[in-house]
């Protein structure tokens, strides 16, 4: 009698682990083969500094950026994304300031600019003559990543950490974008 007992024991233990164990399984393989294996894009403005000053990898990357954001700043939108395994990341502020402020920015910009492009995106930049890899516009308004011809993308720097035979396929790059006609100025970063 005492052996049954035992046995229906075990068998109860068993069963509950080996349930414990499936449901235990099935989630982890639902959050390894979720949409989670693209990074999530960070927008909260109120986390720009922390960004800035703490999680971007490369300093000298986003020092152009603002220090904090400009009070007399208006339509702020922020995109920011670690990367994930492979993928590259990025971080870019829009923001709205004075004319007479843009019209500065414009002037200092431009004349530390090592490219200059206008409007367009990252595959456009790259293949141009003696082109480099710029950025995408994450803080448009729609879902188009492309530029308009108002932009004037300015490339402060761009460094290809690629091997020979596979030029730009590591690297970084970082500037600024500016539409005068709309008063507005994209600080951007990116690191692939």
């Amino acid at each position: 009698m005492k052996r049954s007992h035992i046995i229906q024991a075990v068998m109860i233990v068993l069963f509950s682990l080996s349930s414990l164990g499936i449901i235990g399984g099935s989630f982890f393989l639902r959050k390894a083969f979720s949409n989670s294996s693209e990074p999530e894009i960070i927008t909260d403005t109120t986390r720009y500094q922390e960004i800035r000053n703490q999680l971007w990898y490369d300093f000298e990357d986003v020092k152009h950026f603002p220090n904090q954001i400009p009070t007399d700043a208006k339509d702020i939108r922020m995109a920011y994304s670690p990367g994930f395994l492979q993928g590259g990341s990025f971080f870019q502020i829009r923001l709205k300031q004075s004319p007479e402020k843009i019209k500065k920015l414009l002037s200092q910009y431009r004349n530390n600019a090592k490219y200059q492009y206008r409007g367009g995106d990252t595959n456009d930049h790259i293949n141009q003559p003696n082109g480099v890899p710029t950025t995408f516009f994450y803080t448009n308004d729609s879902s188009e990543g492309t530029f308009t011809n108002e932009y004037e993308i300015l490339v402060l720097n761009a460094t290809d950490r690629g091997k020979p035979g596979f030029k730009w396929n590591h690297g970084d790059s970082y500037g600024v974008a500016i539409n005068s006609s709309a008063s507005e100025i994209i600080y951007w970063a990116e690191q692939w």
